[in-house]
């Protein structure tokens, strides 16, 4: 049964028994879930689990972006940005090795769309970039994940897609490529068998689409 959801509920913070909910359900799956106060605890949080020296993809992300943790990851020197190295190479003559690089790095970082309080998580995407390394590419998975992005069920988490992710993301698309975004890629997570491998932090604040 779905649980009707006004849109605008999409913007607001989820409570604190949700978030417990919805990290009980992660662990039950097999992800690791953390609850942290804001974009800054994580930002802190994200360098503690990157071991030094990996390469690491962060895949396009508002919350990435506006935690600064886009930043930290691309233009510092703790790990090898796998998006620097593939900016600098040409797509065409080294298309396998691009590809390569974008699917299996040592950790991939990102969000999500939507996380459900049963314990999935649901990603989308126009290009299917980061989908490879979010389903199992990656040796490590962590999603950073804004607390409005909880939803009861996966029925309401893809309404929350079409009718607020997906304009937003296409304000964005047009205002920087000047065309709208699409969902291409839609992938559900519903548990990780192997243990460690993915971690959510789930934020206690909204940030992000």
């Amino acid at each position: 049964m779905t649980t009707s959801v006004p849109a605008a509920q999409f913007t607001e913070a989820a409570s604190e028994e949700s978030l417990a909910r919805t990290a009980a359900a992660l662990t039950a799956h097999g992800f690791t879930a953390e609850i942290l106060d804001d974009a800054a605890a994580a930002r802190a949080r994200i360098e503690e689990l990157i071991p030094a020296g990996s390469s690491v993809f962060t895949g396009a992300s508002e919350t990435l972006r506006l935690s600064g943790i886009d930043k930290d990851i691309n233009a510092g020197d703790r790990s090898t940005s796998v998006k620097a190295r593939v900016l600098s190479m040409d797509r065409v003559a080294q298309a396998d090795e691009f590809r390569q690089l974008l699917a299996s790095p040592d950790v991939v970082v990102g969000s999500v769309a939507a996380v459900t309080e049963t314990g999935s998580l649901v990603a989308v995407s126009a290009t299917g970039s980061q989908i490879p390394s979010y389903a199992g590419g990656a040796a490590r998975a962590i999603w950073i994940v804004g607390a409005q992005k909880i939803v009861p069920d996966l029925a309401t988490a893809l309404r929350r897609v079409e009718e607020h992710a997906l304009p937003l993301e296409s304000d964005r698309a047009r205002a920087v490529y000047g065309q709208p975004s699409v969902v291409n890629r839609l992938l559900v997570l519903n548990g990780e068998l192997i243990p460690g491998r993915g971690t959510v932090l789930l934020l206690r604040e909204a940030i992000g689409f």
